[in-house]
């Protein structure tokens, strides 16, 4: 046996793998169950680390991690930061709340963990059109939003988005959304079918695909990643092995990474979609200007989907998102929408279609790509000498950490120095494994003063590591 976890295992027993059709990790989390159910494994016990739990059974460090996962979603186990996963009692009838998209923001923390946009007088000039909108004397706002009262903010979208970008383009491919995640949330429920659909993404992948993909009850399946991006062979490896109906990915500015997808890597990714029936929904929500790069809706526009939002570009308080659709898929996507929640609110699709008309958006977003790009700069300068991944047009440093230090770790030991970041492990689905790095995001500090300050003393911190650490 093997040290502290002896116990834990020898109460668990040895779960009868070969004797049973089920997966290993459904078989693992059905022993697991029964011994807190019974009374065998106590609240507070602290459970064994995967891979010993893994040796120790004959079964692979990522069935292990998958039975703790669903443990940990049904209330029998909590993992503390740094410490373990430990046995709470009895499961709950509903698992606790996951950790939210956005938190309020803490004056008391120099806060490099959300992705906002900067502040470039945008607040200025949304008033300016919202008093030119108060004059309307003829402005429908009773009734209910329909595809006509939209249909000017798609005609904007259009715009916007270019058909160089996504091919061949008109407004009724165009479906709006409250946002960039609630219009994928919206795509994956025009895609998904089935009782047990899977939806694909990169290794690592923003947190809010994990929420996406557990409110629909879909399987996730993370695909190897490398530096352009997902791997096209990865990729025919996991839908060989686990099927899937959606390919969900950010190939042109992928957080946490920054990774950028080639053309000749995309159009491989295409030709895989269209063997195995695949629909791809290309995330575009961190990029900020307009690329050149065709999108997989242009690429293969019978699958492809691009969905974005005036939310890094522009404000996030517009929630103003939208979606691109294959054409033949548009009236699923829109019948999705008004099924959920009727469409944007008028003065919502008034204010956005004038910001793009005027040219009040396309100057916004001039600014933050001028703004974040200038940040950039300012991190790159002070940690520059640690291994870092960056571009001017991403809002965002990834930073892998030097020998001896973990992502929780050094996530605590900044919070300890007044600091918050975002660990990779936050980015990795729940079967996944993550690299000792962290994400480091720009936007969200104010002052550029105190933006110089909290980067001093990351870089301070990176060259203090733990001792004794083991990896």
């Amino acid at each position: 046996m093997i040290g502290e976890g002896n116990i834990v295992i020898d109460t668990i027993g040895l779960p009868d793998f070969a004797g049973k059709s089920d997966p290993k990790y459904i078989v693992l989390i059905q022993s697991i169950r029964e011994a807190i159910r019974s009374g065998r494994l106590k609240p507070g016990t602290k459970m064994p680390p995967v891979r010993e739990l893994a040796w120790e059974f004959g079964i692979t460090p990522g069935t292990v991690a998958r039975a703790y996962k669903l443990a940990t979603d049904e209330g029998l186990v909590e993992a503390a930061v740094g410490r373990g996963t430990f046995v709470t009692g009895a499961p709950q009838l509903a698992p606790p709340p996951p950790e939210p998209l956005i938190g309020l923001a803490q004056t008391d923390l120099l806060d490099f963990r959300a992705a906002r946009v900067p502040e470039v007088g945008q607040s200025a000039a949304i008033r300016t059109v919202l008093r030119q909108l108060g004059q309307m004397q003829d402005a429908p706002y009773l009734d209910y939003p329909t595809s006509q009262t939209d249909l000017a903010a798609r005609q904007q979208v259009v715009r916007w988005i270019g058909p160089e970008r996504a091919g061949r383009l008109v407004a009724d491919d165009i479906v709006l959304g409250l946002g960039a995640q609630n219009t994928v949330m919206m795509a994956l429920q025009a895609c998904l079918h089935g009782a047990s659909p899977v939806v694909l993404t990169e290794g690592l992948a923003y947190p809010g695909v994990r929420h996406a993909a557990r409110l629909l009850r879909a399987q996730l399946i993370g695909v190897e990643i490398d530096q352009e991006g997902l791997r096209p062979d990865r990729l025919e490896e996991a839908l060989r092995r686990h099927g899937g109906q959606v390919l969900l990915l950010s190939p042109h500015a992928h957080s946490p990474t920054t990774a950028r997808m080639s053309l000749e890597r995309r159009q491989r990714i295409g030709d895989i979609a269209r063997r195995y029936q695949l629909q791809i929904i290309e995330d575009d929500c961190h990029v900020i200007n307009r690329p050149d790069m065709p999108t997989f809706r242009a690429i293969c526009p019978e699958r492809g989907w691009l969905v974005s939002s005036l939310t890094k570009s522009v404000s996030a308080a517009l929630r103003f998102g939208f979606a691109a659709c294959p054409a033949e898929q548009a009236s699923t996507a829109r019948q999705v929408a008004q099924s959920t929640f009727y469409g944007l609110p008028q003065p919502v699709l008034d204010l956005c279609a004038e910001l793009i008309r005027s040219g009040e958006a396309e100057r916004i977003r001039d600014l933050v790509e001028r703004e974040v790009a200038h940040r950039v700069q300012i991190a790159v300068n002070i940690l520059g000498q640690w291994d870092i991944k960056w571009r001017t047009d991403v809002s965002f440093v990834w930073l892998r950490l030097p020998q001896g230090w973990r992502g929780s770790t050094f996530a605590m030991a900044c919070e300890a120095e007044g600091l918050r970041i975002k660990p990779a492990d936050e980015f990795a689905p729940p079967d996944g494994a993550a690299p000792h790095a962290v994400r480091l995001t720009l936007n969200a500090i104010a002052e550029q003063s105190a933006l110089e300050d909290g980067l001093r003393r990351i870089s301070a911190l990176l060259s203090r590591p733990p001792v004794n650490v083991d990896f």
